[in-house]
C-alpha cells in the first residue's frame, strides 16, 4: 500500500470481509480478507486485497508481458522519468527505460511493483 501511496495515491475506502459471502465471491471456504481502494490522483481507483485466512505464497515472480494471463496495470503521468525513478527508490524494478513513440507524442516504460505486478506508465507529451 505504501508503495502506491509514494505514487500519489489516497486512501478512498478500505473494510475487513468475512462470511458466507465473500466465501461465495472468492470460492474460498472461511475466507477472511482485508481490501483497501486507493485513489490516484486522476480520480481511478484501485483495489488491493490481502488475505488473512489463506497462507499467501511468498514467491515473488515478476511477470512477463507475454506470458498468457498475464495482467498489468496502466497509469497516465505528467513525468514518466520522476516516477520512474521513484519506483526504483522504492524497491520495484524498471523492465525498460521510458521510450518514445515514433510519432514522438507518448514515452511509454514497463515496471514492476513490490510484488512482481506489471505497471504501464505512460505521459502524453
Amino acid at each position: 500500500v505504501n508503495f502506491y501511496r509514494a505514487l500519489g495515491f489516497v486512501d478512498d475506502n478500505r473494510a475487513l470481509e468475512e462470511g458466507e459471502f465473500i466465501d461465495r465471491v472468492t470460492g474460498l471456504k472461511n475466507t477472511k480478507l482485508e481490501w483497501i481502494k486507493l485513489k490516484a490522483p486522476d480520480g481511478y481507483v484501485l483495489e488491493l486485497l490481502q488475505y488473512h485466512s489463506h497462507p499467501e505464497s511468498t514467491e515473488i515472480t515478476q511477470q512477463k508481458s507475454n506470458k498468457l494471463g498475464c495482467s498489468h496495470m496502466a497509469f497516465s503521468v505528467d513525468n514518466i522519468d520522476r516516477i520512474c525513478k521513484k519506483i526504483k527508490e522504492l524497491g520495484g524494478s524498471i523492465v525498460n527505460p521510458p521510450a518514445l513513440t515514433n510519432d514522438k507524442k507518448i514515452k511509454v516504460a514497463y515496471c514492476h511493483d513490490l510484488e512482481g505486478v506489471l505497471m504501464e506508465i505512460v505521459e502524453v507529451l
